[in-house]
């Protein structure tokens, strides 16, 4: 009996310590990265998923054009833009 409470007690806190460092950092930044997507507006700068760097030029409901410094246009889904880039 006393070997399965201490089996038990350490599986919670192995569950604990998965739940600290690995689930709930990766809630909080999955949080973080929809807010930003979701406050995209025109002019801003970003850079997607793959790296590639341009201005918002437009925003629909799911689809975001970008434009980069040589003038071409991209369509992306909204949720391909990592991050923004701060002037």
């Amino acid at each position: 009996m006393n070997q399965t409470v201490m089996l038990a007690i350490q599986l919670v806190l192995l569950g604990a310590i998965f739940y600290f460092f690995m689930i709930r950092p990766e809630n909080k930044r999955r949080k973080a990265v929809t807010t930003m997507q979701n406050s995209l507006s025109k002019g801003d700068r970003v850079v997607t998923i793959g790296g590639i760097h341009g201005r918002i030029h437009s925003i629909e409901e799911e689809v975001v054009t970008l434009i980069n410094d040589e003038g071409q246009k991209w369509i992306f889904e909204r949720h391909a833009i990592a991050r923004k880039v701060e002037k």
